[in-house]
C-alpha cells in the first residue's frame, strides 16, 4: 500500500515536513519495483535526508510545489478510471 503525507511509516514521524514527503516519494518507487517495506524505509529515509542536504534551494522549493504522495496516487486513479 502506498504512503502518504497523512499514512505514512512512524519512522518518519519528526521528519522536516520536505524530507519527509520525499523519503515516502522515494519509499514508494521502491515498494512499486518490488521493496519490501522493511528494506524501501531505511533506503527512502538515507537518499531523502542525502537530497535534501545537497539540492539547492530552488530545487527544495519546486519539490515543494510538487504535488504531494497522495495527490499523485489520487491522479493516478484518476487516469486510470476515466
Amino acid at each position: 500500500m502506498p504512503w502518504n503525507m497523512k499514512d505514512y511509516p512512524q519512522s518518519l514521524k519528526n521528519f522536516d515536513p520536505l524530507v519527509k514527503k520525499k523519503a515516502i516519494d522515494i519509499a514508494n518507487a521502491l515498494l512499486a519495483q518490488g521493496y519490501s517495506p522493511k528494506k524501501a524505509i531505511p533506503i527512502a529515509t538515507e537518499q531523502a535526508k542525502k537530497w535534501h542536504a545537497e539540492a539547492s534551494s530552488e530545487e527544495r522549493k519546486a519539490f515543494d510545489e510538487h504535488l504531494t504522495p497522495k495527490n499523485q496516487i489520487v491522479m493516478t486513479h484518476e487516469k486510470t478510471v476515466s
